[in-house]
């Protein structure tokens, strides 16, 4: 069986991992003051920094399910049987809804996967799903794939504030922060695909200092097969180079470590300054890591 993978614009996979594994993808949309933008398309994350430091309108919005039926459509007259699309969070975005509704006019079967993350925590397990289905695997054992390695990576970050989190809803508990924000700089996670509040600490300095140590504890509660991290920022490279270097050093063989700039509509929601990581274990036969070299 040839089973083809479908993602949206949100796992942030460098595109040279999207063509080696003939992976399509799907973009939400951003829009700045009233003008609506594809993400990866054609705006960048410099733009929607710079919009949301000016106070311009920044919102975002899923694709249409015909954009879905388009990827799947394409995706069968390539030659594929079935399909697995493996998006964001239910809890995050509507975009799964606009999958399921494509999927019902799909010609070729099409199984749906809630990542219950976003970033490389969900793109790592969509290069995942993509290497099984190129070793010939079915579309039930492919979409388990995809599930059980975004379900078991780990999500931290920091953000300078909580206020663009709060403008979107997708604050969820850590909500329970907002009337201590000025005083404090706030460690959150993800839980099942929601964002909740994970410490409080009083400087920037000390929040990177933390990330570490979460990210570290993370990678080595895994297996023996090893871990992919990604150091994932919004405008905040060389704090993500600095997180990424000491990860990549206390970690070592086999551990693989890489810098991904969050995108337009993740970072429409964290705004600028923040620093995330995903800290994803590689399933017991371990595909190779997602890196863009």
């Amino acid at each position: 069986m040839s089973v083809a993978i479908v993602t949206d614009s949100t796992a942030y996979l460098p595109q040279s991992v999207v063509d080696a594994h003939g992976i399509h993808v799907v973009p939400l949309h951003v829009v700045i003051a009233g003008t609506e933008f594809s993400e990866g398309v054609d705006v960048t994350t410099a733009e929607v920094a710079t919009a949301l430091r000016a106070f311009k309108p920044v919102s975002t919005s899923r694709p249409s399910p015909h954009a879905f039926l388009d990827a799947y459509e394409k995706a069968a007259a390539d030659g594929a049987d079935a399909i697995v699309s493996v998006h964001i969070s239910a809890e995050m975005s509507s975009t799964i809804e606009s999958a399921h509704l494509a999927a019902a006019h799909s010609p070729v079967p099409v199984k749906v996967v809630d990542s219950r993350s976003l970033g490389m925590a969900m793109g790592y397990a969509v290069v995942s799903a993509a290497e099984l289905a190129a070793s010939g695997a079915s579309l039930d054992d492919v979409a388990a794939q995809a599930r059980s390695r975004a379900q078991a990576a780990t999500v931290v970050f920091y953000v300078d504030t909580l206020e663009h989190l709060r403008r979107g809803g997708r604050i969820g508990a850590a909500s329970a922060l907002l009337g201590s924000a000025f005083a404090i700089k706030p460690i959150l996670g993800l839980s099942d695909g929601s964002i909740e509040p994970l410490e409080r600490v009083r400087t920037s300095s000390r929040a990177l200092a933390r990330l570490e140590e979460l990210a570290f504890a993370a990678s080595e509660a895994a297996g023996p097969e090893g871990v992919d991290v990604a150091v994932h920022h919004l405008d905040s490279a060389a704090r993500a180079d600095t997180l990424a270097d000491r990860l990549a050093e206390r970690l070592g063989e086999p551990a693989s470590v890489q810098v991904v700039e969050l995108g337009a509509v993740v970072g429409a929601h964290v705004g600028p300054g923040t620093l995330a990581v995903a800290v994803s274990p590689r399933p017991a036969v371990a595909p190779a890591a997602a890196t863009g070299s």
